[in-house]
């Protein structure tokens, strides 16, 4: 299995966020559990998935770990953990201060 890391979007405020260790939803990827046995990952995206009234659209997702963080394998997930990309606001302001 690749390790993989649990994604959704916020319900409220639509961030993409990433199910952490302990369970809360972080807004970086370097919080995410890294998931590498498909059995765990597959129980805790469906404990993810009920939590409807917090994210919508939760999947699993692939990320790379040679550099001991998660980086995303797919250039759409890299895109996604960047914000909206018609406007300088979020995640993409922040990144500038």
């Amino acid at each position: 299995m690749n390790p993989q890391v649990i994604t959704a979007n916020a319900l409220v405020e639509g961030d993409v966020v990433y199910l952490s260790a302990k369970g809360a939803w972080a807004r970086s990827l370097i919080e995410a559990q890294v998931y590498t046995d498909a059995a765990l990952a597959q129980d805790r995206l469906a404990a993810a998935s009920a939590r409807s009234g917090e994210v919508v659209g939760v999947y699993l997702m692939d990320v790379a770990t040679e550099t001991g963080a998660p980086q995303p394998k797919h250039f759409r997930e890299d895109f996604r953990q960047t914000g909206p990309s018609n406007k300088f606001h979020g995640k993409q302001a922040d990144a500038q201060e």
